[in-house]
């Protein structure tokens, strides 16, 4: 290409001005239809779908292989800003207070790293700035905002369909890299009289300050460090605070993450992954560090589970045994699920409920890499599938011819 394919997108990529060819802006040119197969607006080698932890830890190795960003691959990201799902957390969440954030491939040349971070700050805003320097010094030119709605099998291409702030566009590419991550697909577990419940429901992707629960009786369910985050921030705050969780909460000995526990928590995402199952919850598998904050709390007895109520109805929710607690909010610390709405026309998914990867690879499609999916989900196994993803889309490539 004589020309990049991130100025082809327009050149401001940070500004979210995204214009195909031919345009002035507003509706894409029409790139035209042969043979049945749609051709786009604009083509790269490598489509990389998130600019989370694990899509800038791929477009990390993919450059140092030799891929120019920009240019032989495009780095796409539906947030407003830098930090990935970081960005959209509430005020109040500290690095401190959460699982240990890992630092990316080749931040040290930068100067920076999590672990010497300012940990008075709201984390949103730390990893934010950090994941800004870090595109801005590597030059990843991420294009943003920019949300995949579907990627399509074309044959000789695969065709990723996207909207931006300035109307659809069409990409084709040889791969694409999945780094979507969880943020965008929220898990509510349904019980019984859900949608009876008169208060108000808040899943903690819509959670914002405890402040706005104050003097009002809230039930808290989730066995994670959200839930247990929520409940200490909430206690000077709510009248009430009542912990429901479907299985006693794990406690670790540790102040942090066990790395024992951590591998054993990948190891069964990994095996989910290749037999195509639902994936289990990273936190079932790794407990939670019993930090100096969190025994306060427990020797306060402001963590203490009173189990997984049986249903809901207007005022509450009601146990087993009978007994009543009223709410006047519902916070779901449930966790999320992986975002693969838009990898659907691809028929990847099976009927246990997940997609068979085997080694961060579709065992379906092998043009379709996954950088946020399995044991590549969380910080945990994130930055170690970055340089393995990388390899193989370059092999990929070479297999390709291109």
């Amino acid at each position: 290409m004589s020309i990049r394919t991130v100025e082809k997108l327009g050149r401001v990529y940070h500004a979210g001005a995204l214009r195909p060819r031919g345009t002035g802006g507003g509706h894409p040119r029409s790139a035209g239809n042969v043979d049945g197969v749609t051709e786009p607006d604009l083509t790269t080698k490598t489509v990389v779908i998130g600019a989370g932890q694990a899509g800038l830890s791929v477009a990390f190795y993919l450059r140092r292989l030799g891929l120019e960003p920009g240019e032989e691959f495009v780095l796409l990201d539906r947030g407003p800003g830098t930090g990935g799902a970081w960005q959209f957390r509430w005020e109040a969440l500290r690095l401190g207070s959460a699982h240990r954030v890992n630092d990316l491939p080749g931040m040290d040349e930068l100067g920076l790293s999590f672990e010497t971070a300012d940990h008075h700050a709201p984390a949103r805003d730390v990893v934010a700035d950090y994941y800004r320097q870090y595109e801005e010094h590597y030059g990843l030119q991420v294009v943003r905002p920019a949300t995949v709605t579907h990627v399509e099998d074309e044959g000789h291409h695969l065709l990723v369909r996207l909207t931006t702030e300035n109307g659809p566009l069409e990409l084709g590419t040889s791969t694409i890299v999945n780094a979507t991550g969880t943020w965008g697909s929220p898990f509510v577990p349904w019980y019984s009289g859900r949608d009876d419940f008169a208060g108000r429901h808040v899943h903690t992707s819509d959670y914002v300050a405890a402040e706005e629960f104050a003097g009002q009786d809230v039930i808290v369910v989730g066995a994670g460090t959200s839930a247990i985050g929520f409940i200490l921030e909430l206690e000077p705050h709510a009248a009430s605070i009542t912990w429901a969780t479907r299985r006693p909460p794990e406690f670790l000995n540790e102040g942090e993450l066990n790395l024992e526990a951590a591998e054993h928590a990948v190891a069964q995402q990994d095996d989910a992954a290749r037999a195509g199952r639902a994936l289990p919850s990273i936190v079932s598998g790794t407990g939670v560090p019993r930090t100096r904050r969190v025994q306060a709390a427990l020797d306060r007895g402001i963590l203490e589970s009173r189990g997984m109520f049986e249903r809901l109805d207007a005022d509450g929710a009601v146990w087993a045994d009978g007994s009543r607690q009223h709410a006047d909010a519902i916070i779901w610390a449930t966790g999320f699920r992986p975002e693969l709405r838009h990898l659907a026309p691809l028929r990847l998914r099976e009927k246990e409920g997940g997609v068979t990867v085997a080694s961060h690879r579709s065992e379906r499609d092998p043009r379709v890499f996954f950088a946020g999916y399995g044991p590549a989900a969380s910080t945990i196994g994130a930055n170690r599938a970055g340089r393995n993803i990388a390899r193989q889309v370059v092999a990929q490539l070479s297999r390709m011819g291109r």
